[in-house]
This record gives C-alpha cells, sequence and structure tokens, in this order.
C-alpha cells in the first residue's frame, strides 16, 4: 500500500485546511473538492486548474487514494459483487444491484463486524477494523458503474453506527454541494441498534434509515442479536418516534423471517402492537443459508401470509427481492472471512 495520504474522503473542511497548510490559495479546496468528487481525477497531476507547482507540492505528499476492486464475481441475475483491498490489508465486499431504471450499490462500512448477529455470515466472521471516509468512498468512487447509481444504501458488511464519525464524515461528502452533490434521500443507513448514535445520525442527515429488528420480543432478539442487551429496542423506538418521518425522510424495519422462531401469529401482532402509528414500513427478508446455522426461511407461502397479515393491520409490507444470492451477495451473505485467510 502507499505511504502518501489520500485525498479523496476528506471532508470539504479538510481539504480547505489541508490548502492552506500547503501555501495553496483558498479556493484550491473547492478546485480539489470539485476533481475528487464530480470529475473524479484518477491523479493529482489531472488537476490542470491548479498551478504545475502546487501539484508538485500536493504529490510529494498525498494521492488521489481511490483503489480499483481486486474482483467481481456476477450473478445470474445481474447482481455484481466486488472485493476491495483496505490500507490495512483487509478486504470488503460491495454489492451494485440493478433493477430496470434503478441501480443500488449496498456499502460495507466496515471490514467484518461485532454485533454478532446470528444470521449474518459477517457477524460469523468478527470485526477487524472500521473503514476510513477514504475506504467507504471508494467502494462508490471506483466502482465501475459508478455513473449508473441511483441509491446507495449502508447495508453492507459491519455496523454504521459503530463507525458513526467516519459513517458521518462519508455522507458529509455524499451530500454536500462541494462534494457528490447526491440528495439524501437517494441514501439509506442500516442500524442494528446502538441507539448512542443513532440520534447523531437523525440530527446530522436527513438520510432514511432502516432498523434491524427482526423480532419484536427482547428475549427473542436478544438471542439472535446480542446488541439488545445493549441498546434495548424500546429505547431505539422511543428515539424514532422522536423524528418526523412522515415527509421525504423514511424509516422502515427489516425482519429476517427464520421459521417457527419469528414467523408465528403472536409475533406478527407483536409487532403490529410495537410499531402501529409510527409512520414505516417493514421489509421483509428471506433468509439465506449461511455455513453451519441452525436457522431456515420459511415456505414462500407463509411468506406472503405474514406480510398480507401486516399490510391488513395497517403497516404497509414488502417483501424484498433476493439477489445475488448463487454469489454470495444477498442480504446476510457478505463474508471476506476466507479471503483473509488466502
Amino acid at each position: 500500500m502507499s505511504t502518501l495520504q489520500p485525498l479523496y474522503g476528506m471532508t470539504p473542511a479538510e481539504l480547505g485546511a489541508l490548502a492552506a497548510a500547503e501555501g495553496l490559495p483558498r479556493f484550491a479546496a473547492g478546485q480539489m473538492a470539485r476533481w475528487l468528487y464530480r470529475r473524479h481525477a484518477a491523479t493529482i497531476d489531472a488537476m490542470t486548474d491548479l498551478s504545475a507547482a502546487a501539484r508538485v507540492r500536493l504529490a510529494s505528499r498525498y494521492e488521489v487514494g481511490r483503489q480499483a476492486p481486486c474482483r467481481a464475481d456476477v450473478s445470474s441475475d445481474g447482481t455484481k459483487k466486488y472485493l476491495f483491498a483496505t490500507r490495512q490489508g483487509a478486504f470488503v465486499e460491495s454489492a451494485y444491484i440493478p433493477d430496470r431504471d434503478r441501480a443500488t450499490l449496498c456499502v460495507s462500512s466496515q471490514a467484518g463486524c461485532r454485533m454478532g448477529c446470528r444470521f449474518c455470515a459477517t457477524g460469523k466472521q468478527g470485526f477487524t477494523h472500521s473503514l476510513t471516509p477514504n475506504e467507504i468512498l471508494n467502494q462508490i468512487g471506483s466502482l465501475p458503474e459508478r455513473e449508473r447509481l441511483t441509491n446507495l444504501v449502508f447495508m453492507g458488511m459491519g455496523e454504521p453506527l459503530d463507525n458513526t464519525d467516519n459513517v458521518l464524515a462519508a455522507l458529509g461528502i455524499l451530500t454536500s454541494e462541494q462534494g457528490f452533490g447526491w440528495s439524501p434521500t437517494r441514501i439509506t443507513v442500516s442500524t442494528a441498534g446502538v441507539g448512542s448514535e443513532l440520534e447523531r445520525l437523525l440530527r446530522e442527515t436527513q438520510v432514511h434509515v432502516a432498523v434491524s429488528l427482526h423480532n419484536p420480543f427482547p428475549e427473542e432478539r436478544a438471542a439472535i442479536m446480542p446488541v439488545e442487551r445493549a441498546w434495548p429496542l424500546h429505547g431505539l423506538l422511543d428515539t424514532l418516534r422522536r423524528c418526523d418521518f412522515s415527509h421525504q425522510r423514511r424509516l422502515s424495519f427489516e425482519y429476517i423471517l427464520l421459521a417457527g422462531l419469528n414467523d408465528s401469529p403472536r409475533h406478527l401482532r407483536e409487532l403490529v402492537r410495537l410499531l402501529g402509528g409510527m409512520h414505516c414500513r417493514i421489509n421483509l427478508i428471506r433468509f439465506h443459508r449461511i455455513p453451519g446455522s441452525p436457522f431456515f426461511s420459511p415456505p414462500e407461502e407463509e411468506i406472503v401470509r405474514f406480510r398480507d397479515g401486516l399490510t391488513r393491520r395497517g403497516i404497509m409490507t414488502t417483501v424484498r427481492a433476493s439477489r445475488g444470492e448463487d454469489i454470495r451477495a444477498a442480504c446476510g451473505l457478505l463474508s471476506t472471512v476466507r479471503t483473509n485467510l488466502e
């Protein structure tokens, strides 16, 4: 890995401080931001509205810092899974999901994860390190299909709110006029809990929020999601109820259906009681088998019955399409444990 410091992932404020430290004019920060996040320059030398002397000075200590993916796997349904190396020597995966006039990238925020959810391959892998803003944004900026992207979901490897500072920095660059210039309504951040950081996300951004729920009963949820013991669901719901989701910002709850564990009529009734009155939707997700797991997905007709039962009781509910399962890119399957051992 290069010893030069990457510019890609620096916020506009950080670029301003860099310009001042390097004796560059104040407007050089805006020039660098445009080259990095709008024109996607590959080298500092390509930033041709900076003086030649400035480019030489910058190149002695800095680089753009985008790294192409190491590998790409292509699913029969068109989904692509990309493998990226981190600057610390680990690996992360991202999933590119095209769908007619939309294209979504499932972005990772950590190499591994320390949440330990029992139905998730990343959780079984364990935690290596949190990604820097450079490593988060590199998954987007180095994507071959970058120009086709319409949406981003922070639902890849890791818990975004276990890496809040770096995720917020990346979101700031994505939504800043001096950065990518994306509307926050094109971005969804998923969290399993981490209630102490959820208020920051709600206060400092306008991105959509998705909460990994998976069981409405605390003890049952804790059995498959250890995060419940540290940050109980009822506390998360109290925080969410204080936020206005009645306009453009959306709130959704992710619910992986596990046969015989969270798909009964009593689970359905408790979900309705728990979420009643909230402006939200539930995304039902089929469980995708991971090695050594004792869990199974219910039959398709049971999934549909569960969806229809929730919808009839006033909670908008959809079943998320399974994409990329044949390349292990579907929900809950991202893992680089074998890559890290190679």
